[in-house]
């Protein structure tokens, strides 16, 4: 099969790989799409991060192989051991494997297993024809929804979860700094869950003209009277920040924004360490929350409802490209130069 194989910083290759085999539990998916984002994008260009190192090579400094891909829809070839999947049903994968036993799991809280693996992070992925996966991350995909759209459930999903990690409830006045594909995911999760009233910032163009089309109340750009504006537009300071651009300055700016005994929420992933003003923080009893990846049993299927109503696909899915093409589709995302959500074709 064709499959895109990373070895280092800027070093992704098209190779001939095996088709992989199943074990008990898995089933061999043709992937149909497969996205990227912003860590696949990091790893692209300064990586390892988050990506084993499997092999050092001392003279290049080449680490791998390993296939990336962790946002994927495809069709089911094969399963083994797992009757309520059959060959034939699209499915997508929350790529997040946890072990359902720990602690954590227990608690429902399977993205902190302490066993957690990512496909196309820390184990072969979808940037291939075909991956193997475990049964338990797959989710049917309804009638109606393209693979375009469903190749989105899995982002979408860790959108959700950021959204539930706000804690914002109905009623709440509710700012997200960054309109990108996060921040969009983000705000489809608030509006699905709860009746808020949003304000979205960015600077002015599609992104922040995709978040009104998507339901932002208000969509404000960057300016010196920001936060007066704010103020002005929701009588008095938001409940909840929910800070997704990971641009600097803007976590410190969440947090002098939000009302006293309010909620920060911290999704952008600064590129730097972050200084915050603890003093004030302290003694305005502000409450700062992160957020990472999604809970499969109820991010996945509310991921699907709302793709099954087929407006944030239509706002968010680009035209799919040729798994050849992915270094300048890496290229593209890492300069910023991408809109939504790039999405690789492997039988292309």
């Amino acid at each position: 099969m064709k499959a895109a194989v990373y070895y280092g910083p800027r070093d992704i290759r098209m190779e001939q790989a095996p088709v992989p085999e199943q074990a008990e539990g898995e089933a061999l998916v043709r992937v149909l799409r497969s996205g990227i984002c912003g860590t696949d994008a990091g790893e692209w260009t300064a990586g390892p991060k988050v990506f084993p190192v499997l092999h050092q090579h001392p003279n290049s400094g080449h680490v791998g192989p390993m296939i990336p891909g962790h946002e994927f829809v495809g069709e089911i070839v094969a399963v083994n051991g797992d009757d309520a999947f059959q060959a034939g049903q699209v499915v997508v994968s929350g790529a997040g494997v946890s072990c359902g036993q720990c602690d954590r799991c227990r608690e429902g809280r399977t993205n902190m297993c302490r066993q957690y693996k990512t496909l196309g992070l820390n184990m072969n992925g979808g940037m291939a024809e075909y991956v193997s996966v475990p049964t338990r991350t797959l989710a049917l995909v309804p009638d109606g929804v393209s693979a375009d759209h469903a190749a989105l459930a899995q982002p979408l999903a860790v959108g959700i979860h950021a959204a539930r990690r706000s804690q914002a409830k109905s009623g709440d006045n509710v700012v997200i700094i960054g309109a990108g594909a996060i921040g969009s995911f983000v705000l489809a999760g608030l509006l699905h869950l709860e009746a808020v009233n949003v304000a979205v910032i960015d600077f002015p163009g599609p992104k922040l003209d995709r978040a009104r089309k998507l339901g932002a109340q208000y969509c404000l750009e960057p300016h010196d009277g920001l936060a007066e504006q704010v103020i002005d537009i929701f009588g008095g300071k938001p409940d909840v920040v929910i800070e997704a651009s990971g641009a600097p300055g803007q976590l410190a700016f969440s947090l002098g924004l939000v009302r006293d005994g309010g909620r920060v929420l911290g999704v952008g992933i600064p590129k730097k360490a972050v200084e915050m003003d603890m003093h004030s923080m302290i003694f305005r009893e502000i409450t700062l929350e992160t957020t990472l990846a999604h809970v499969f049993k109820t991010d996945i299927p509310a991921a699907l409802e709302i793709l099954a109503e087929g407006v944030l696909g239509e706002e968010l899915a680009e035209s799919p490209v040729p798994l050849s093409q992915l270094g300048e589709a890496l290229d593209r995302l890492a300069s910023g130069s991408v809109e939504g959500k790039v999405l690789i074709d492997p039988s292309l």
